[in-house]
């Protein structure tokens, strides 16, 4: 038999801290001793910059159980696949991102929560993550572009995140925005682009129970190419409205105009919902491309969803409802 004998100074397992806590204390720990020798600004600077190297203190949340509410009629497209086909024009305008996303900072990172709310506050994403908890939801993507996918999400319903804030009645929209620092996105000193990238919703549809705030996919934290550390997935509609590495959540009374919009309103709409009938102004929106096959399929009305978010628009066909 072999028995253990602890020394003094160990402790049994059970009152170890676990792992998530230890990171987020040890975080403060190094910040602490950094201001010790740092005039603020510069201790600031090194905190975020020892936090970004920390381990993901939610990465036990991964694998999630999986939402079975939303089969998917065709295979999940291989990762490897995903991870190097990405838009993310605040880096560049090719599909070819991953390598030049790594820069992004992602801890901390914190998010603003305001507007027409109770109580403005803002709140790490780490922190939101682990008080909302997390699932894993199976979505097709489909871009404007004509190709799609079908992806492993991680995240938690928008709904979620609209209930904590608290809205006023008054608040019509949910206004998002993503980070805006050139100095780790390249993309975003082109002037040209109407910067920082922003995209909205209507309360009805941030509410909805497939609208999702991602913070994974294939069954880990998210990769920055794909919007870490929040990303919103909302598969119904063109994947442009599907906004990433969010810094802000605004609740307003007015409709927001998205970064594509402002760029071209006859193009790219407010409600970009799919729609294989109404074409893009350059090219037919009929078919698909799947990306990693090749293969070719009829595009489906609100991208197969119709049946959780069609009454969304009822009394509506006056609406310019498809990008």
């Amino acid at each position: 038999m072999n028995i253990i004998r602890r020394r003094g100074w160990e402790i049994p397992e059970s009152q170890l801290t676990p792992e998530h806590l230890a990171f987020s204390r040890r975080s403060l720990l190094i910040g602490g001793a950094s201001a010790l020798a740092l005039a603020p600004g510069a201790a600031y600077a090194q905190r975020a910059s020892d936090a970004a190297n920390l381990p993901d203190p939610n990465a036990d949340l991964y694998p999630a159980k999986l939402n079975t509410k939303y089969p998917l009629d065709r295979p999940i497209t291989d990762e490897k696949v995903n991870a190097a086909y990405n838009n993310f024009y605040e880096f560049n305008s090719t599909k070819d991102v991953a390598e030049q996303a790594q820069k992004l900072p992602i801890r901390p990172w914190m998010v603003k929560i305001d507007g027409m709310v109770e109580k403005p506050f803002e709140i790490g994403a780490d922190e939101l993550i682990r008080k909302i908890g997390i699932e894993e939801r199976t979505y097709r993507h489909r871009c404007v572009e004509a190709w799609s996918m079908a992806i492993a999400w991680t995240g938690f319903p928008l709904s979620k995140l609209v209930e904590m804030a608290k809205p006023l009645g008054s608040a019509k929209y949910l206004h998002m925005e993503t980070f805006n620092n050139p100095k780790v996105a390249p993309g975003l000193r082109q002037s040209w682009y109407p910067w920082p990238y922003v995209e909205g919703l209507t309360i009805a549809e941030a509410t909805n129970d497939l609208a999702f705030i991602a913070t994974g996919a294939y069954g880990h934290p998210m990769l920055k190419q794909h919007g870490a550390p929040l990303r919103l997935a909302v598969p119904w509609k063109y994947g442009f409205k599907s906004i990433k590495s969010i810094v802000r959540f605004s609740f307003v009374d007015k409709q927001p105009v998205g970064m594509w919009e402002k760029l071209q309103k006859t193009e790219y709409g407010f409600w970009a919902n799919v729609n294989p009938e109404v074409p893009h102004p350059r090219w037919s929106q009929a078919t698909e491309e799947i990306i990693g096959t090749g293969d070719r399929k009829p595009t489906l009305k609100f991208n197969g969803y119709g049946e959780f978010v069609a009454d969304l628009y009822t009394g509506m066909e006056k609406e310019r409802l498809w990008a």
